[in-house]
């Protein structure tokens, strides 16, 4: 069973992904949207976070999303993928639940 997490607010202004990280299972996905994009950047307060889980969860940022509010796909940290609207549909297809962390 593999379950699917998202995450659409800024870290810097909640701690959703912070709990996400530490309370998602081995062999979760992770889905980064809305404000969430900015947990995905290098040279961030976060970036040891989500470095410290690609190995074990798979990191995903819509890249919509990300493009949306200008910034570049060059600063999205190593292991993190990026997906499309069609790729959101099929991550949510794949897992048997869905859990948002708000």
């Amino acid at each position: 069973m593999s379950d699917l997490h998202t995450v659409n607010k800024s870290p810097f202004e909640k701690n959703s992904l912070e709990s996400c990280l530490r309370l998602s299972k081995a062999g979760s996905a992770i889905l980064l949207y809305e404000d969430g994009v900015y947990g995905a950047l290098k040279g961030t307060a976060v970036e040891n976070m989500i470095a410290s889980v690609v190995a074990d969860k798979k990191v995903y940022v819509l890249g919509p999303d990300y493009k949306a509010r200008g910034l570049d796909e060059s600063r999205i940290i190593d292991g993190v993928e990026v997906v499309d609207y069609a790729g959101f549909v099929d991550l949510v297809e794949a897992n048997d639940k869905v859990q948002a962390w708000v």
